[in-house]
């Protein structure tokens, strides 16, 4: 069974880590250090399907959990993740019913959907070591939609309705872009779409998930019931890390600015002080 599907289903609040840099190495670490779930960010982040797939390697060999966002939702990418053994997978800019519809159905196995098959040979399948994977691949599928455009929010009711969309999940950048407020999610008319998000999918009985950001942190988050939260990614750990550093040498530059050192008779340098 798919161990994340399992915990937001009995209504744990998961959090997780963004791998965006597509280094296993990264995803490695932060899966052994406080963050067993990693979402591999096949929209923005570097490398394709093969490159994620090493990555999720590393996170499960490490006893984690892996999402992936991926590029698109075209039934090749979506047949493709699937088939590499991804089985929580996050699929942006799903905007009607219809695009949720299609979605599902490529990701489901005839008699649910309209999935190729080819169990027999698949990562997924342990390349056919699990003789019951197809009969079984549904249930273990984590699906979530990415609620990220204004007409995304007008047809939140009948995207929640459709079989086989497991969470919603809430892109507030691209939300917040789609009304022409880019960058400005903290601003009235972006909230307002969230708080519309947050009401359609608690009254249609879906859970959300979402990132940090747009002022409101993980506990802010929680408390207004979403129960999948994505905070740090790898990027930001590094970079933030890289300033923090920077600006400690930069202080220590600056306080020594002008001394100079002189040399000892060997001449091995020594400080004035």
């Amino acid at each position: 069974m798919n161990r994340l599907k399992e915990r937001l289903q009995a209504g744990e609040i998961v959090t997780a880590a963004w791998s965006e840099m597509g280094s296993p190495d990264n995803a490695e670490a932060m899966a052994m250090n406080g963050w067993p779930t990693i979402v591999i960010d096949g929209e923005h982040g570097v490398g394709g399907i093969e490159q994620a797939v090493h990555v999720a390697r590393a996170v499960e060999a490490a006893g984690g959990d892996v999402v992936m966002r991926v590029p698109d939702g075209s039934e090749t990418t979506l047949k493709r993740v699937l088939d590499r053994g991804i089985r929580s997978i996050i699929v942006p800019q799903v905007n009607t019913a219809a695009q949720a519809k299609s979605i599902a159905d490529f990701c489901r196995y005839p008699g649910r959907g309209r999935r190729g098959y080819a169990a027999p040979i698949l990562r997924a399948s342990r390349y056919g070591a699990r003789p019951d994977y197809a009969a079984r691949a549904h249930e273990e599928l984590l699906l979530m939609v990415q609620i990220e455009h204004v007409e995304a929010v007008e047809n939140l009711k009948e995207i929640a309705a459709v079989p086989g969309i497991d969470m919603l999940f809430v892109g507030p950048n691209d939300l917040a872009a789609s009304i022409d407020h880019m960058e400005r999610m903290e601003e009235p008319a972006p909230q307002e779409l969230l708080k519309r998000i947050e009401k359609g999918a608690a009254e249609a009985g879906k859970p959300l998930g979402t990132i940090v950001g747009a002022g409101r942190g993980m506990s802010d988050l929680a408390r207004l019931g979403y129960r999948f939260i994505i905070g740090p990614n790898d990027v930001s750990l590094l970079v933030n890390s890289a300033r923090a550093a920077a600006a400690e040498r930069d202080r220590m530059l600056s306080e020594f600015a002008g001394r100079t050192e002189t040399s000892t008779s060997n001449g091995a340098p020594t400080s004035n002080y």
